[in-house]
């Protein structure tokens, strides 16, 4: 498992007035290990403040992800978990790169 690293967030609701009772607006640079054929791997972003039942809205990766699928989620307090699966019929090394990701709390 890898860690993110150059962790820059943005905390703030004004995009979603309403919506969210809080949003974060998280860049990080995130090197991912290779990956196997149908295998997954996981890394982790340290953003201070989620919580179990935050929501990540969306991510955005400036390197092809060819082929790959990714799910992101809120695994603990202060923690983002990223998934890939590696469903095609060789091995993928992404570079290092700048992610973006999009977390909010529902006003409940």
């Amino acid at each position: 498992m890898a860690a993110a690293t150059a962790v820059v967030s943005r905390r703030g609701n004004d995009q979603f007035r309403g919506l969210f009772s809080d949003t974060w607006d998280v860049s990080c640079t995130l090197d991912s290990a290779s990956i196997a054929t149908t295998a997954t791997a996981t890394d982790t972003v340290t953003v201070p403040g989620v919580v179990l039942g935050d929501m990540v809205l969306g991510m955005s990766i400036k390197v092809s992800e060819a082929g790959l699928v990714r799910r992101a989620y809120v695994s603990a307090a202060d923690t983002v978990t990223i998934v890939t699966y590696n469903p095609t019929a060789g091995s993928i090394n992404l570079d290092s790169t700048n992610m973006q990701l999009v977390i909010g709390r529902a006003v409940v």
